[in-house]
């Protein structure tokens, strides 16, 4: 059965469609079986993986509004070796349409349900707010991965999402674990960076990668061409940070110390 990653932040422009596109594309070179859902109406995470959005017949929105399975709207990566649930802007419709609906908070896990013995993970791009979409994406979940930059103002929206996490693991997902914390655009010259580094390593201990995804004009550049970064450019640092945070990832499953409840995280790295 896969195991179900949210890939989240509040914050936009932090990396996390960069980060769900590129460690699909590795976990799919290391031999996973990966499904990359698109919750964002933004598509970028469609666009990034090489399928267009602007030409679905079918997309997540018929999917949370139970108009079609995963089975029949997931297609292919083709150079990226994984499978996508894509999104266009017709999923910010699914929010609308889903108010006043009973249980429209499971629409996605229930939906997964149905498919997760076909993989071995699968990861959800949640977008840049605390929506229902975002809350779909975290009671589909088993584990979050928080990606953020190493900026004064992130620590306040880490606080706050950590606060979400924990509400719906006390409500309606008791399973969901923080995965880790990911730091993405990082650039150890600078010393706020650093700073906000150390703070991370104090408060959340192994919960923090060790793994850091630099600032890397490859990595902004891939999604132009429809591509991961490392089927762009795979000796570039961005396209090795993601390879080596996949391989992070396996070895925390296979040590069985991925993941850990959303408060309480502490000790040093």
């Amino acid at each position: 059965m896969a195991r179900i990653i949210a890939i989240a932040n509040q914050k936009g422009g932090v990396g996390k469609t960069t980060t769900c596109v590129n460690l699909a594309a590795s976990l799919a070179a290391m031999g996973k079986r990966v499904l990359l859902v698109d919750l964002d109406p933004q598509g970028n995470a469609t666009m990034g993986s090489g399928v267009n959005k602007y030409e679905l017949e079918h997309s997540v929105y018929d999917v949370l509004v139970e108009a079609a399975t995963i089975s029949t709207v997931a297609q292919a990566a083709a150079e990226g070796g994984f499978d996508v649930l894509p999104a266009n802007g017709d999923v910010t419709a699914a929010e609308v349409e889903l108010i006043n609906e009973d249980g429209r908070e499971r629409r996605l896990r229930a939906a997964l349900g149905k498919v997760q013995a076909d993989y071995d993970l699968v990861l959800i791009d949640c977008p840049p707010s605390l929506n229902l979409l975002t809350l779909n994406g975290l009671v589909a979940a088993d584990g979050v991965i928080i990606a953020m930059q190493c900026e004064y103002f992130a620590l306040e929206g880490l606080s706050a999402l950590l606060d979400t996490i924990e509400q719906v693991r006390s409500s309606v997902n008791v399973a969901l674990e923080v995965e880790g914390i990911l730091r993405t655009m990082y650039d150890p010259r600078n010393s706020l960076t650093n700073d906000v580094s150390a703070q991370l390593h104090e408060h959340f201990g192994d919960k923090v990668f060790r793994t850091v995804i630099p600032r890397n004009v490859r990595l902004a550049e891939a999604p132009s061409h429809g591509v991961p970064a490392m089927h762009y450019d795979r000796y570039s640092r961005g396209s090795r940070a993601y390879m080596a945070l996949a391989g992070e990832m396996i070895r925390r499953e296979e040590r069985g110390d991925g993941a850990g409840p959303a408060a309480g995280i502490g000790g040093q790295a």
